[in-house]
């Protein structure tokens, strides 16, 4: 007889299932109801529980087993697809967090209608389990799954855990995959990419110390003392697809009522930390309010009878959505923390009623909501914007700093479709394409359609599927339903990348100061500034620059930059011209430049005390091909490029007039050239990032080869060791004579880092070029084997070679229990170095050194290393026999040497708003 009643109340809620899916023909979806109880310990920061779930089989098919997500494992260590997505990201502190920071859950022991059953792990993803069924689960039956559970509960590291005594239990019990009609959706937790669950019925018992607050998804309906310091607080919900608890003893309560259009009252709570007391979260109840009122009158009503949002501390600026509740993180100003509530309430509808499977389809959630904050901004702001005193770079910036990305991103045509999964996304992608350029499709969508008629399918779609697991065709089928028109050519947009038709228009030119990146959209901008420079000999130089660079990068971008010398009373200057084209949409891309340069690099002082200074310059032709990359989530960059040098350099003469019986001096031009490519391959990836790069020059008698490779190993406790490799062989063109040897000299491989007449292509920046005394002659770059340790008054410096070379460079940072220079108020990188080498000559008999050398010392780095200074403190014998017999005073200090590389300086680093 009970069994006969269970399969007539089976039968009667498929019935209405079936009923309440009007509109949706043919419909089904499974649901879910649980009891949870649970203990919190805030001492181990653990929960014990036990859950009880009815599983509901409402479709046509007989289940053999149900996949059972167990997310709190993906926080069990770094094996897990989230820890892997957080380093594609940039991530490492979850990798290198301590075991007392990471999660799991365990003390599993599932039982199906009383029996036991088997386990299977999931063959790829430890936050997946798949359970046997002892039968199997005919349609429109159900089933009873229980099982206890333990679960240590994490450091915040994405949306839940805990910070301190702070908790956010989310995502945070046993909970089946969901099966539709489209099969079984076993995902993993990511960071990036949410979820999908069944809809079903909540009741969640609570037991923690009586000092907690707790804000939940569901409605408190009961709350009992069991001790002195324990409660137990017990909360239900109807018809959601998941449940969050926030528990914090420091929580302030703020309490309101709501009257909806239809009558019906809702409350509402906003919780909030002693520190916004005097702030922001004073109005959280009133922002709350107008989100539920505006998404209610453009959507459809709100169906729950509470909705909260908390403040709390979960390590990320912003806030994330759950049924009913939302959390949002502290911090923020009325202006926007009105925006994130009105972002994250607004999720209720797209996520929380229309549980839409956003992580193949995040569009339909984020980029629907986003559509609608864009519509709240514009009209229904309750509070403004802060003043905020301009600056110099503020004044320069976007406005809109989203769409501003969006447009970068889209023309170096590195854009991915909207309709992409959420874990195939780049990290910028998935915030510029899934939220921002779905918010301007909708846009283009209500501008084709009217925005009343727009408005209606809106409505529409809403009420045929709340409740429910709509998909893109489903949404479609809406839109063409109501508005009687076919629209495959505006959603086959949603698989097209590149930009919404009506976003981009033609642009005038418009003349700035200095730099701009605002409204870019608008003008085409060319910019005058002006420009000053520095070297020993021009000393300073004044001039100005003209310019069209900005973002987005303008496919044809010049620059020329003329300085005049005060010192050596010369014209100087700078210029390069460049255009790029995409031949496909992956990154692709080839780059025609044509560069050039003119500066003093050498001066003469004759009998009479006249100075002449010698110039020297040069003109680059260049074509570089950069190749695409099918993984756009990819860090990895591959490139070809081709240079060649044609360089002009002033010299000196002395001849004698055997006549007059004078000498005289003339500076001849030397015109070289050297034919340069290059093919290198980065990884910027967050942890071991490596580069490598393979050169060949060839030039007048000679061909260079040049192999380098650096490879970076992270430390757990921050900074790490980056490790350097060089290989290099010189080869003459024809017989190696005298004479080609000293030609050649200046491109013989060195050990030492090389000087600046020993910079033949003049593509390093060196205050005094051709100085051997002085401060400005201890500046090396890094270039073949970069010892840091120099010889350069030797006649033939030690490791300099016309053959091969080989070198390794370890450069490491010292942990900060043993930087003394921790001390200081300014935080100053200290790093130590060591480098190892050898070289053809070495290995001949009775060679003038071993074997291999080596030299080791401390490195200071400023200017997030652009400027390195060298210390070394322990060499080979042949460098100290060098010190001692070449340099008689101030050893110590002469033996320093620097680098400056101007090309680590980054344009992003000093302004972050432009980061992609």
């Amino acid at each position: 007889m009970k069994k006969l009643s269970l399969l007539i109340v089976s039968f009667c809620f498929a019935t209405i299932a079936v009923c309440q899916s009007s509109g949706t023909d043919n419909y089904w979806q499974q649901q879910v109801n649980y009891t949870i109880d649970v203990d919190l310990n805030d001492i181990d920061h653990t929960l014990d529980g036990y859950i009880k779930m009815e599983y509901i089989n409402n479709s046509p098919d007989s289940l053999h087993f149900i996949w059972i997500h167990l997310w709190p494992n993906a926080y069990k260590n770094d094996r897990t697809a989230f820890s892997d997505q957080l380093l594609e990201n940039g991530r490492t502190d979850f990798y290198f967090s301590d075991n007392d920071k990471r999660g799991y859950i365990n003390r599993l022991d599932f039982k199906v209608n009383g029996s036991r059953v088997k386990m299977e792990d999931h063959p790829q993803h430890q936050d997946i389990i798949k359970i046997m069924l002892p039968q199997p689960l005919a349609p429109y039956s159900s089933c009873k799954i229980e099982t206890p559970f333990h679960e240590k509960i994490p450091a915040n590291f994405s949306r839940g855990g805990h910070t301190g005594k702070a908790y956010q239990l989310t995502q945070w019990y046993p909970k089946p995959a969901v099966y539709d009609r489209k099969g079984w959706h076993p995902i993993p937790y990511l960071d990036q990419g949410e979820f999908y669950s069944e809809f079903g019925n909540y009741k969640v018992a609570i037991t923690l110390p009586n000092a907690y607050e707790v804000a939940a998804t569901g409605k408190l309906v009961d709350s009992s003392h069991s001790t002195a310091s324990v409660k137990t607080l017990s909360f239900e919900q109807k018809n959601v697809h998941d449940f969050a608890l926030f528990a914090d003893p420091k929580f302030i309560v703020a309490h309101d009522t709501l009257q909806l259009a239809s009558s019906r009252i809702i409350d509402v709570y906003a919780y909030y930390l002693p520190s916004a007391t005097t702030s922001s979260w004073q109005q959280a109840v009133r922002f709350i309010k107008n989100a539920v009122v505006t998404r209610s009158k453009w959507l459809g009503e709100y169906p729950y009878d509470i909705v909260s949002a908390v403040e709390a501390p979960m390590g990320f600026e912003g806030g994330m959505e759950y049924p009913c509740i939302t959390s949002i993180s502290p911090g923020e100003n009325a202006y926007d923390l009105e925006g994130t509530i009105e972002h994250e309430i607004g999720h209720n509808w797209n996520y929380g009623i229309l549980a839409t499977n956003e992580r193949e389809h995040p569009w339909m959630d984020e980029g629907l909501n986003s559509y609608f904050d864009e519509r709240y901004t514009a009209s229904q702001m309750l509070s403004k914007p802060v003043s905020k005193k301009e600056t110099f770079v503020s004044k320069r910036l976007p406005l809109e700093r989203r769409n501003f990305q969006l447009r970068n991103t889209i023309a170096v045509q590195k854009d991915q479709p909207i309709e992409t999964t959420s874990d195939k996304f780049s990290e910028i992608n998935y915030y510029r394409i899934a939220y921002d350029k779905t918010a301007q499709w909708l846009s283009y969508l209500e501008k084709s359609l009217g925005t009343s008629l727009f408005d209606s399918c809106m409505h529409e779609y809403y009420n045929r599927w709340k409740f429910k697991h709509p998909y893109p065709e489903d949404i479609k089928k809406v839109f063409e339903d109501v508005s009687g028109k076919n629209l495959d050519a505006e959603f086959s947009l949603l698989n097209a990348k590149g930009n919404i038709p009506g976003t981009s228009t033609k642009r005038p030119t418009k003349f700035a100061s200095f730099f701009s990146f605002k409204e870019t959209n608008k003008y085409k901008y060319i910019f005058a500034a002006p420009a000053i420079g520095n070297n020993f000999y021009d000393k300073l130089m004044i001039g100005a620059i003209i310019h069209n660079y900005t973002l987005p990068a303008e496919k044809f971008q010049f620059l020329v930059a003329p300085l005049y010398g005060t010192h050596s009373k010369q014209m100087n200057g700078i210029g390069r011209l460049s255009y790029t084209w995409y031949p496909k949409h992956n990154g692709q891309k080839f780059e025609l430049a044509l560069s050039g340069m003119s500066f003093s690099d050498n001066s003469f002082t004759d009998s009479t005390g006249h100075n002449t200074y010698q110039r020297f310059s040069k003109i680059v032709p260049s074509l570089k091909y950069v190749f695409g990359n099918k993984n756009p989530r990819s860090q990895l960059t591959k490139f070809l490029q081709w240079k060649t040098f044609f360089i002009g350099q002033q010299g000196l003469l002395f001849t004698r007039d055997t006549v007059n019986d004078a000498d005289i001096i003339t500076y001849p031009t030397t015109n070289t050239y050297i034919n340069q490519l290059r093919f290198v391959i980065q990884n910027a990836r967050a942890l071991y990032p490596y580069n490598g790069e393979l050169t060949i020059e060839q030039g007048k008698d000679f061909v260079r080869t040049a192999l380098t490779a650096n490879y970076y190993f992270n430390y757990a406790k921050g900074g790490g060791m980056n490790v350097r490799f060089f290989a290099g062989k010189f080869f003459y063109l024809g017989d190696n004579t005298y004479l080609k040897q000293f030609e050649t000299d200046p491109y013989h491989l060195n050990m030492s880092g090389p000087k600046g007449y020993e910079d033949y292509t003049y593509s390093n920046y060196f205050y005094g070029r051709n100085e051997f005394e002085g401060a400005a002659s201890q500046q090396i770059m890094e270039r073949d084997g970069f010892f840091k340790v120099r010889t350069d008054l030797l006649s033939d410096k030690i490791g300099k070679t016309d053959n091969w070379l080989i070198a390794a460079n370890f450069t490491t940072d010292v942990p900060k229990n043993i930087n003394p220079l921790q001390m200081l108020p300014i935080k100053i990188p200290l790093k130590a170095f060591v480098d190892i080498g050898t070289y053809a000559d070495a290995w001949q008999k009775n060679a003038a050194t071993g074997k291999f050398i080596y030299d080791a010392g401390l490195q200071l780095s400023l200017l997030k290393n652009v400027v390195n200074i060298y210390v070394p403190l322990f060499y080979s014998k042949v460098y100290s026999d060098y010190f001692k017999s070449t340099i008689v005073e101030k050893r110590f200090w002469k033996n320093i040497s620097f680098s400056i590389d101007i090309q680590k300086i980054s344009l992003k680093k000093i302004v972050p708003q432009l980061s992609l």
